[in-house]
């Protein structure tokens, strides 16, 4: 379970907005001590809003992390499920066959 949200997605996505469509761009260390925000959280989601909007490519969108994420999930599920499937297997086969080695 992942730990609680320490900020708000409305204040996250209010102080995004800000920083965008204010022209001079204020400095992030400014604008993060008047929203109550710290200034690495704030340039963080900037840095993130700016991969989903496309201008940058350093990193996952937040569709291919949740993506990421899903198929994780899926693949640790496969992976258990093959795991009982052998252990059955092979209980299955000493079950018809008590002469094969184990």
């Amino acid at each position: 379970m992942a730990a609680p949200r320490k900020y708000s997605l409305e204040l996250r996505e209010r102080a995004v907005r800000m920083y965008c469509v204010t022209e001079p761009k204020p400095q992030i260390k400014k604008l993060a001590t008047d929203l109550g925000v710290h200034p690495e959280a704030l340039r963080g989601w900037n840095r993130q809003a700016e991969r989903d909007a496309g201008e940058r490519t350093d990193g996952l969108t937040t569709d291919e992390r949740a993506e990421l994420v899903a198929l994780r999930k899926k693949n640790a599920q496969l992976k258990r499920a093959n795991d009982v499937l052998r252990t059955a297997s092979a209980f299955f086969a000493a079950q018809l066959d008590p002469t094969r080695p184990r």
